[in-house]
């Protein structure tokens, strides 16, 4: 048990969460956090709670940023700006089939210039862009390199909106991408349509693994359809499965009528129990 705070490093963008190390932090707060080598600026979304969890794994909050560092994270996103700017007029310039989805600079401490640009693009097949990094390198006067991501990943990079109407998973929370197949599609009765099950980047949605779980253990419970089982209203046989409710719909023998039951108050009938083999 500890204390978490998140932040971010750009707004909208995803969260992160580390140990404030007893520093007061607010929402609105501008904090100092460690990323690769050196710490870098972000702001604080949700101030520091008491969480349940073992915290001792989350990195530590360096402190509050200084008004230099302000100014070395403008200077941050002014040598981001260019260098996107000026990579999409050279990929324009050599005609090449890809997209720029994200940029990130590393610039060392006191110096007014990058030493390191990092290109992240998207692309339908490998592209031979030697010629853009050489043209990149002298205009921008850096090292350069190229990453080519996946489909999650750009939208990871960019943001979007997703169908329920909120910021995409990937975008704010999500760190890595659990494998989300049609077979969770089924088990939740969802319709097979692209339409319906696809995230903004085309893919299975993330979401679509959060209440599997939840349909997997109400399978192993509840009785299957067609089966003939007793309830506080008489016997009667499963014609429907509420997930949601943990309960199943029965048509009754007696009037033909549909009753919801909570799976917990439904057991097989003893005729059923007597006929099935021995």
């Amino acid at each position: 048990m500890g204390m978490l705070c998140a932040v971010v490093f750009n707004r909208s963008g995803q969260l992160y969460y580390y140990d404030p190390d007893g520093h007061e932090v607010a929402v609105g707060d501008y904090v100092l956090v460690p990323v690769g080598d050196q710490p870098e600026m972000a702001e604080v979304v949700w101030a520091a709670e008491w969480v349940g969890d073992d915290t001792s794994g989350f990195e530590k909050v360096v402190g509050k940023a200084s008004p230099a560092d302000a100014k070395r994270s403008a200077l941050v996103r002014k040598l981001k700006a260019r260098a996107r700017v000026a990579a999409k007029r050279l990929v324009r310039d050599h005609d090449l089939p890809m997209k720029i989805v994200g940029v990130d600079v590393t610039v060392a401490p006191g110096a007014a210039y990058a030493e390191v640009v990092t290109i992240y693009f998207s692309a339908p097949h490998r592209v031979d862009f030697r010629a853009l990094v050489r043209d990149l390198g002298a205009t921008l006067e850096s090292r350069i390199e190229l990453r080519q991501v996946s489909a999650r990943d750009e939208l990871k990079l960019q943001g979007s909106i997703g169908s329920c109407g909120r910021d995409t998973c990937c975008s704010t929370f999500l760190k890595d991408f659990e494998p989300v197949t049609l077979r969770m599609v089924r088990d939740q009765d969802l319709p097979l349509n692209p339409m319906r099950i696809s995230g903004a980047c085309g893919r299975l949605m993330c979401c679509l693994k959060y209440e599997h779980p939840l349909y997997q253990d109400y399978k192993k419970r509840a009785p299957s359809h067609g089966s003939c089982v007793d309830t506080a209203q008489g016997t009667g046989r499963v014609v429907g499965h509420s997930v949601p409710e943990d309960a199943v719909v029965v048509r009754l023998d007696a009037d033909g009528s549909r009753v919801t039951c909570p799976v917990a108050s439904v057991c097989a009938s003893r005729k059923a129990y007597d006929s099935r083999p021995k």
